[in-house]
């Protein structure tokens, strides 16, 4: 008991120690911006087909369940904003985010896992590339960057998929169902919520890359490096997440 505690504090101060050696490798030259390039569009667009389909079912399907409740007081009208503020404040954000810990972060820890196991880190090393900052600062930053515009994407993905199930029982036109949304919404709904999201895109690619960078040596750490990075990443959004609304309820 006393040996698995102390892991565990084991691991979480190595963990911190990862995220102060990725700040002070940020500000060292060279800056890898192909690389960093490379990774926003593996990271952004190859997940905007996931992310587009998800987001419309989600706001088709919100739409949906929620459309009798509304209707039995007579509130229907409510319901194009009620769907807004659901998926932006916290619904698009977390889906989002759960789909890139799964997607994104077990990519990371499989891709630096193979890398570390096959001795291509040290061979970096030995070349004289600093395989920290070209392997572990570029896919944070560009994590940290694609998630919240994913958010964004899913966000308005969403909107839309309420329209389209809006309309399968009433009929109402793009204009006036984009009004009542923004009626709605506010700045303490959209900051708070755009804000996280910069956090759970920096704790996916971190997480990601430290069970990657970190893996021991043999082919079953890859698996084990994939498999933790996803969960880590998923309990960390949902922690980043509670955290967040305590401090909106707070400030706002």
């Amino acid at each position: 008991m006393v040996i698995e505690i102390r892991n565990i504090f084991d691991g979480i101060g190595a963990f911190i120690l990862f995220i102060f050696r990725f700040f002070k490798e940020l500000f060292k030259p060279p800056l890898e911006l192909k690389e960093f390039i490379k990774q926003c569009y593996v990271i952004g667009y190859k997940s905007l087909p996931l992310v587009a389909i998800t987001g419309f079912i989600m706001g088709l399907v919100l739409t949906l369940q929620s459309r009798p409740t509304l209707a039995e007081f007579g509130a229907e009208s409510w319901l194009p904003g009620m769907v807004a503020l659901s998926l932006i404040r916290e619904i698009a954000p977390v889906i989002t985010a759960l789909i890139c810990a799964g997607k994104v972060a077990s990519g990371i820890g499989a891709e630096l896992g193979s890398m570390k196991v096959t001795e291509q880190i040290d061979a970096m090393e030995v070349s004289a590339i600093n395989p920290f900052k070209y392997l572990v600062v570029t896919r944070i930053l560009a994590a940290t960057l694609m998630i919240p515009l994913l958010v964004v994407f899913a966000d308005g993905i969403g909107i839309f998929g309420g329209f389209v199930g809006y309309n399968i029982h009433s009929e109402l036109n793009i204009i006036r169902y984009n009004s009542l949304v923004f009626e709605t919404l506010g700045f303490v709904d959209i900051f708070p919520a755009t804000i996280k999201t910069f956090f759970f895109g920096f704790f996916i690619g971190t997480i990601g890359c430290y069970m990657g960078f970190t893996a021991s040596n043999g082919t079953e750490s890859v698996g084990k490096a994939a498999n933790s990075a996803v969960v880590y990443a998923s309990l960390a959004i949902f922690i980043i997440d509670m955290l967040a609304v305590q401090l909106t309820d707070l400030i706002f």
